[in-house]
């Protein structure tokens, strides 16, 4: 389980398999949030700040041979320095923060697909952020091959991790699933195979609890 954090904003999050349309919900969330007056930062895992993308360049590498440990190490250290950065304090100037990936993202590849266990890499990552909860995390649910067949589209070479086979995925999809039947007051699935807006819309309405009403 996560800690409690403390502070002031809203750490939401997006997680779900490569191809499931993080980005985009991301970006459409971000400008229906901020059309509510809240102020909200929308950051990419990993990345948001120098050292982040650096480590983001590393590990996306078709190029390299990274190993498994190696590999929840660097996504760990990544996470620490946004963390570190950006995140905790636009949390304590009471600006939302909105995060396409967190600390799931690492417990799904790393702890399930890369067999690494999930309470392991958990463990690395309490330490990474301090504990940092996120408030709501919308997870994007699609199949593998919706995944690979978004990716294929994109008319972009796949990177490190979206050359690994159909099993690779499967066991994080699983994984997904499994850490939102754990925490379903924090994790809320959303239908990915559906229309964006439709996506949207859905997402809308389950953080409709923590946006301040219209026109307030």
């Amino acid at each position: 389980m996560y800690l409690a954090h403390v502070s002031k904003g809203k750490l939401i999050t997006i997680e779900g398999l490569d191809g499931a349309g993080k980005s985009t919900l991301a970006t459409a969330l971000t400008q229906a949030i901020e059309e509510r007056g809240v102020r909200i930062e929308l950051l990419r895992e990993p990345g948001g700040v120098v050292l982040s993308e650096r480590i983001r360049e590393l590990v996306k590498d078709p190029t390299l041979e990274i190993g498994a440990r190696a590999e929840a190490l660097l996504y760990a250290a990544a996470r620490a320095e946004l963390v570190h950065q950006r995140v905790e304090p636009l949390l304590g100037r009471g600006s939302w923060v909105l995060l396409d990936r967190f600390v799931d993202s690492s417990l799904a590849y790393q702890g399930a697909g890369r067999g690494l266990g999930i309470e392991q890499v958990r463990t690395i990552n309490l330490f990474a952020t301090g504990g940092l909860a996120p408030d709501r995390t919308l997870l994007l649910k699609i199949s593998p091959a919706t995944g690979r067949s978004r990716q294929q589209t994109r008319g972009t070479e796949p990177d490190r991790l979206e050359r690994e086979d159909e099993f690779f995925f499967q066991a994080i999809a699983a994984a997904y699933e499994q850490l939102a039947q754990a925490e379903p007051q924090r994790i809320r699935p959303l239908d990915g195979e559906q229309a964006t807006a439709r996506v949207l819309e859905q997402a809308l309405s389950e953080i409709e609890d923590l946006l301040p009403p219209p026109g307030a």
